[in-house]
């Protein structure tokens, strides 16, 4: 019965994600029928949850016509288990009897879901008889309407598809070399970027060389930009204001600047004590409450990555979404702006300060700089195509950067704006 139980643990995977508002790694924590899988089963389990996840809006809406009642309506369980069933038959290949049958199989394994087989088969048997939704519908229409409408206003439909077709795809493992990129990339066998990340082989991250003599990190390649545009020099008073995990502080150590990390969230900054440890770098690490902290002296160089709705990361983390909500993105940019006002404050005069975000939404990025900008007291530096090899097309009019990935890019969604402070 493994392949049934396979079927059952993707099953409770989603309900987790989407029913309980879990993250996809935080329901394979919490989910016990996915915790007794082993190997292969586990996983294909995790295989066919990403999936679903990735396609949920086309799988919603093209199963929808199959069903006698609405999806929303239907059993929690069997509502899991159809999306299961779909994503297997759509986008991994599974041959149509072989998905049909094992989640059927799947569903008689638990109390919840065992007296609609009857109608888990006949969706499925329509499923497996149906023309894919990648034929019929936009890619957009992967996301849930309030998120499509959002990212269609703020990227235009070609920017919002682009984003959408990336999130149809596992996302590549880049790592950020602590010294020499090509040398790091000749080490583990992967191509160097354009960006100057380099692009992993698959496999254990422990198990690619270079990790325990701290040689690399993971980062996306999109944001290792932020740091870089901020071009902290060797004795700079450098803060990485909202500092968790901590890619970005790594990444000031390794210039040679004076670095402190501050961030208001103690265990998120556990990852960043560790990758210190194994990289030999060093940071000055505060926990604090960013918006209210006060040090003995200005900084030269400010790099801000607020918090945000990260919907730049879809392509990471498809569950986003779908647990969270217009009201969720809503709330960030209030906080976003007090953190520029607070970054500001701390800034020295004549001081550079990058802002960034891992959302494309306007009102997270453009919108707050623009903002702050106002008052006179930052001017924007504008960033130039030559500094940003590998995003040279993502340079906006204004020089701020918004990263999209593409065809050739495979990247989060990152807006990037570099400011100064003026001086008095």
């Amino acid at each position: 019965m493994s392949g049934a139980e396979s079927r059952l643990a993707a099953a409770e995977l989603l309900h987790l994600t989407l029913d309980k508002r879990r993250t996809l790694d935080e329901a394979m924590e919490l989910s016990e029928t996915f915790g007794e899988l082993e190997g292969s089963d586990r996983g294909f389990a995790r295989a066919i949850a990403s999936s679903a996840l990735r396609h949920l809006g086309w799988i919603d809406e093209t199963v929808q016509p199959f069903l006698s009642r609405p999806l929303a309506a239907t059993g929690i369980e069997i509502r899991a288990l159809i999306r299961a069933g779909a994503a297997q038959v759509w986008f991994l290949d599974v041959a149509p009897h072989a998905a049909v049958n094992a989640t059927v199989d799947a569903a008689r394994l638990t109390k919840g879901a065992r007296s609609g087989g009857s109608f888990l088969n006949a969706a499925l048997r329509r499923v497996s008889e149906a023309t894919p939704p990648g034929e019929t519908l936009p890619a957009e229409n992967i996301w849930p309407a309030w998120l499509r409408a959002r990212l269609t206003d703020s990227l235009s439909t070609n920017g919002a598809r682009a984003l959408a077709n990336a999130q149809r795809g596992e996302p590549a493992l880049h790592l950020t070399a602590a010294r020499e990129p090509a040398t790091l990339a000749a080490l583990i066998g992967g191509p160097l970027l354009p960006s100057g990340s380099v692009e992993a082989p698959g496999g254990a991250i422990e198990e690619i060389p270079g990790f325990a003599e701290g040689t690399w990190w993971v980062q996306d390649q999109a944001a290792a930009l932020p740091a870089k545009l901020l071009a902290a020099k060797p004795g700079e008073r450098v803060l990485d204001l909202c500092a968790a995990p901590g890619g970005k502080t790594l990444q000031l150590a390794a210039t040679g600047a004076s670095v402190t990390a501050l961030d208001r969230s103690a265990p998120r900054l556990d990852r960043l004590h560790e990758n210190l440890a194994r990289t030999g770098l060093t940071a000055e690490v505060i926990v604090a409450d960013g918006e209210t902290w006060s040090p003995d002296a200005p900084f030269d160089k400010i790099l801000l990555d607020a918090p945000c709705s990260a919907l730049g990361t879809l392509r990471r983390h498809p569950e986003g979404a779908w647990i969270k909500t217009e009201a969720d993105v809503a709330r960030f940019p209030a906080v976003q702006a007090r953190l520029l006002a607070a970054a500001t404050r701390l800034l020295a005069p004549g001081g550079t300060l990058v802002y960034c975000v891992c959302s494309p939404i306007a009102a997270e990025g453009r919108d707050v700089v623009n903002a702050a900008l106002t008052n006179g007291t930052l001017v924007r530096l504008p960033v130039s195509a030559a500094e940003c090899p590998g995003f040279e097309d993502c340079v906006t009019p204004e020089g701020d950067v918004l990263t999209l990935p593409g065809p050739s890019r495979d990247c989060d969604a990152f807006y990037i704006a570099r400011l100064a402070k003026a001086s008095k």
